[in-house]
């Protein structure tokens, strides 16, 4: 394999654990106002669409198809979700990230297939 086929290959893996660790920031919010079992409740309230994304980036480690279905499906949800009145910002910081690694799962899925 070559250097250009490696960073093809794992780029859209680094990206989504990356993705995942992000997303999973948003819970430390949580601290702010919430004491004793409320604040664990919204932590693992918080956690749940970070646990979404990361059950499908360990399903797309070996099926790069699965890998672009489920990150496209995960960037328009994210759009349906939070509505079309939003700022541009609100788009790009989620959808953005999820849709670059469903185009980088499918860059190496199409190498794969024509190899």
């Amino acid at each position: 394999m070559d250097k250009k086929s490696k960073i093809l290959h794992w780029s859209p893996r680094i990206l989504a654990i990356l993705f995942v660790a992000f997303l999973c920031l948003f819970s430390l919010d949580s601290f702010d106002g919430f004491d004793g079992w409320k604040t664990i409740l919204a932590i693992g309230m918080h956690l749940v669409v970070p646990a979404v994304v990361l059950l499908a980036a360990v399903i797309a480690w070996k099926k790069d198809l699965v890998g672009v279905i489920a990150f496209f499906v995960l960037a328009v949800c994210y759009i349906c979700l939070v509505g079309l009145g939003r700022h541009w910002s609100w788009y790009a910081s989620i959808s953005g990230p999820a849709l670059l690694i469903a185009i980088l799962f499918l860059l190496n899925w199409l190498r794969l297939k024509n190899k």
